[in-house]
């Protein structure tokens, strides 16, 4: 991804000196290669901090909320999946379409860190994509990784490479085809499993909620001025659970307000310090979506209605919603 990087801050360089945008929304490296963070850049001078490579996996589009603050329009580098949160938030009235110029990037899967420590690579001070592998160097020397062992759950499932919305496409060719995984492939396994192991399995995993938000302020779809969890009237403002009860209200209550709008970027559980799969929660309701309302990929058209918010004759009665058994839980 060098020359694509290369590009990419060219580009940028000569949009700022034509005065189409007044900012750059991109990536910054950390320092140690797999950790850039999301940042907003001003002058040609900054540029060179300016990175993508298989660790830019943070979803820019909900930065743009902010960004439209501002005066001038701001330029955005957009994964293929990342248009999809953007078109969500558009289809909000979240961002003004005309304050934002949108260089859609091609994309050959993001990479976990995380899964390359379950390698055991571990120290890394450096590391190139050669390739099809990853190079790490080491404290303990040269350590290599096929790029396909390391590929983050939400790419594995990918929706394919084509962006929804762009102004400027840089380097769309070396993005990745859809690997033809089946997204739900956890879903039914969980619904497959008795009620009580289910909810063994939820209480498990959301007893380890520590209540960062982090989920929240990453998902595109919660765009709240305020969230109800911050509202000191709701009971539940606090960031430290009072009560097992408060760890399911959480969540589900999250997933219920994202219901028909959630994109599945994935987002959720990759930023997740606890690794509790979130995804899961939210892809039981959108399969359950498309078997009551028909198919439906939020993000796909930014001016098409959820299925939550529309109405059709074809619509499935109440009583087929709570009578259907593998419906209401996951």
């Amino acid at each position: 991804m060098q020359k694509l990087s290369e590009m990419m801050r060219a580009r940028a360089a000569e949009l700022l000196a034509q005065g189409a945008v007044g900012r750059v929304l991109g990536w910054r490296s950390g320092g140690l290669g797999y950790d850039p963070s999301p940042a907003f850049f001003h002058s040609a001078e900054q540029l060179p901090e300016l990175v993508y490579n298989g660790f830019c996996a943070a979803n820019l589009s909900k930065y743009l909320i902010k960004a439209g603050e501002n005066d001038g329009r701001t330029l955005v580098f957009l994964k293929p999946c990342d248009t999809y949160g953007l078109n969500q938030l558009l289809s909000e009235h979240r961002i003004d379409r005309d304050k934002t110029y949108l260089l859609g990037v091609g994309c050959g899967g993001m990479l976990d860190m995380e899964k390359a420590r379950g390698k055991g690579i571990k120290g890394v001070g450096s590391l190139e994509e050669a390739g099809g592998a990853v190079v790490f160097q080491t404290l303990y020397g040269e350590k290599s990784c096929p790029r396909s062992d390391l590929l983050l759950e939400k790419c594995i499932a990918c929706k394919g490479g084509e962006h929804m919305a762009y102004d400027e496409l840089l380097g769309a060719e070396e993005t990745a085809a859809n690997t033809g995984f089946d997204r739900f492939a956890g879903v039914n396994e969980l619904e497959d499993m008795p009620a009580g192991e289910r909810f063994d399995f939820w209480r498990g995993q959301l007893s380890k909620c520590i209540r960062c938000n982090a989920c929240r302020n990453v998902c595109p779809a919660c765009s709240c001025n305020q969230c109800v969890f911050d509202n000191a009237r709701s009971g539940v403002s606090a960031k430290a659970n009072a009560d097992s009860f408060e760890e399911n209200l959480f969540h589900i209550i999250r997933a219920y307000h994202v219901a028909g709008r959630c994109t599945d970027c994935g987002e959720c559980s990759r930023v997740c310090p606890q690794g509790i799969p979130l995804h899961l929660l939210n892809r039981k309701l959108i399969k359950d979506i498309n078997a009551f309302y028909g198919p439906y990929q939020a993000g796909a058209d930014p001016d098409s209605l959820p299925p939550l918010t529309d109405y059709t004759k074809e619509d499935v009665e109440p009583g087929v919603v709570t009578t259907r058994g593998g419906a209401t839980g996951c």
